[in-house]
């Protein structure tokens, strides 16, 4: 689920920095202004940055369970392994 709730917050925050990107490429290409090209850009490109890789508060009960969960919850195909080498020791008389 967190897929998916991670998906539309990139949708979201793809709606306001490709207009600011479009208008930055038009700024410093058509128009001939480079500079307001060239913050427009980069505003773009931050507002994608700081969506993707920012922890917000809002996101810390989420990582907070996902650590529990994956340390609780072990893995299913190595416990069969254990219990598979436990079987053959016993049968090997170890």
């Amino acid at each position: 689920m967190a897929g998916i709730l991670d998906t539309i917050k990139l949708a979201g925050v793809l709606v306001l920095a490709i207009p600011a990107a479009l208008a930055g490429l038009e700024f410093a290409l058509v128009r001939g202004d480079p500079t307001t090209g060239v913050i427009l850009l980069g505003l773009a490109a931050g507002l994608v940055v700081v969506e993707r890789w920012i922890t917000m508060p809002s996101d810390i009960p989420e990582l907070i369970a996902s650590r529990v969960v994956g340390s609780v919850v072990t893995d299913p195909e190595s416990a069969d392994d254990e219990n598979e080498t436990e079987t053959t020791d016993t049968a090997n008389g170890r």
